[in-house]
């Protein structure tokens, strides 16, 4: 069945990015937290008390617009005997839309996670910051490859591989020189490998520490360095608690980062990105099928198969930006449903039947009717990250919609 919490945590995102691009004229956007353990009548008094404050606004178009947001926000309150589990978080405030004309906008949120503290705020923009912090990645893993060479330092944060730095060591190759005995011209390779091991060491250290959500850490090279450098603790002493393992790789370059999360699947069996990296995998292996496979791909033939209670799982690109729309025709009564990247006015979409203006029944996000969908079909609905290559090549290669089938259409 399709997975509530993936889809709530959808829709906070979507809801965030519509809010985030909303600018108020002067101080009209109000935004106010209200923690799960602050009693609701309590947060109606501060309100009535800022009502009766904002009365002495100077600006007539402010005073009226601050005052009538908070009135909206009171009347929203009422539905509350007390807050959510996690707490209630309202936008309201007045936008711009041409000249001197505005209009209301309104969100009511109930976040992924528990608001710590009461605020109220009264700017130009929505204050988001505490909400944009649920949404950071908690799956964080540190990666280090590393031979004589060069080292390269990155983080794994979900579906992600983001690269710190590069770092070129300048450790002589073993070889002899002229006037120089073995002895002390390896001496000096030594001491050359342990200032850059110990260089490569605070590097990372330094870059690990600063992340408060580091599950682990994963060291890869292509030869023995990699548990020499583990051997002699290099890295922070905090940090050598986290090391998971070392893993061979072929290379200490950012190609390195990605084959060291490759090789170290089953060590991260858990992480989303490994899951998505096996559904897509599955996916590509039904289509190279001679007969197609158990596999549905684009928007058409998925929905198809959605219908027909064929899909088994069910793939959406979280980067899928569109809607679906219902258009009616009042003059013929045409219907149309179909998906678009942007709204359209009604007075520009033309009935195909008649020519006359249609009319906007219905809108709805693309991925939350999908949802709707695979409910109705007991289908399991996953969301595949847009930052993994295997999130891209969805969105790109397939629109950002595919199905793995229960059985061949």
């Amino acid at each position: 069945m399709a997975k509530e919490e993936d889809r709530a945590r959808y829709d906070f995102k979507r809801a965030l990015e519509e809010i985030r691009n909303l600018t108020g004229r002067g101080t009209e956007l109000i935004s106010l937290y209200i923690p799960p353990n602050r009693q609701i009548h309590e947060a109606v008094a501060y309100l009535r008390d800022e009502y009766s404050q904002s009365s002495n606004i100077k600006s007539k178009g402010t005073r009226k617009n601050v005052m009538s947001a908070i009135d909206s926000i009171m009347s929203k309150l009422r539905y509350y005997k007390t807050p959510p589990p996690n707490g209630l978080v309202i936008f309201v405030g007045h936008i711009p839309t041409g000249g001197d004309q505005t209009t209301m906008v309104s969100y009511v949120l109930e976040p992924p996670e528990p608001i710590n503290t009461y605020l109220y705020r009264c700017d130009s923009n929505f204050y988001l910051e505490p909400l944009e912090a649920m949404l950071r990645e908690k799956e964080v893993y540190g990666l280090l490859v590393i031979d004589r060479s060069e080292a390269t330092i990155g983080l794994l944060k979900g579906s992600k591989i983001h690269v710190i730095t590069n770092i070129q060591s300048r450790v002589p190759s073993k070889h002899g020189r002229g006037g120089q005995s073995a002895r002390r011209f390896e001496r000096l390779i030594e001491i050359a490998a342990h200032e850059f091991f110990k260089k490569v060491g605070d590097m990372a250290s330094e870059a690990f520490l600063a992340e408060p959500d580091l599950k682990g850490i994963l060291i890869g090279g292509p030869g023995y360095t990699k548990d020499f450098f583990l051997g002699q603790n290099y890295l922070h002493h905090e940090l050598m608690k986290k090391v998971i393992d070392t893993f061979d790789v072929g290379y200490t370059d950012e190609y390195g980062l990605r084959e060291l999360v490759e090789n170290s699947k089953e060590a991260l069996a858990g992480l989303t990105l490994m899951k998505e990296k096996k559904l897509i995998q599955r996916l590509l292996e039904q289509i190279r099928r001679a007969d197609g496979g158990l596999a549905a791909y684009g928007e058409d033939d998925v929905r198809r198969a959605l219908e027909m209670g064929a899909v088994d799982i069910l793939l959406v690109s979280e980067d899928l930006r569109e809607y679906r729309i219902h258009m009616h025709c009042p003059n013929c009564g045409n219907d149309v449903q179909e998906t678009v990247k942007r709204i359209p006015n009604p007075k520009d979409f033309v009935c195909s039947e008649c020519g006359s203006a249609m009319e906007l029944v219905e809108k709805m996000d693309a991925i939350d009717e999908l949802y709707e969908m695979a409910d109705s079909t007991g289908t399991t609905v996953e969301l595949i990250s847009g930052d993994s290559e295997e999130g891209e090549l969805l969105m790109k290669a397939f629109g950002g919609i595919a199905a793995l089938l229960r059985y061949k259409l």
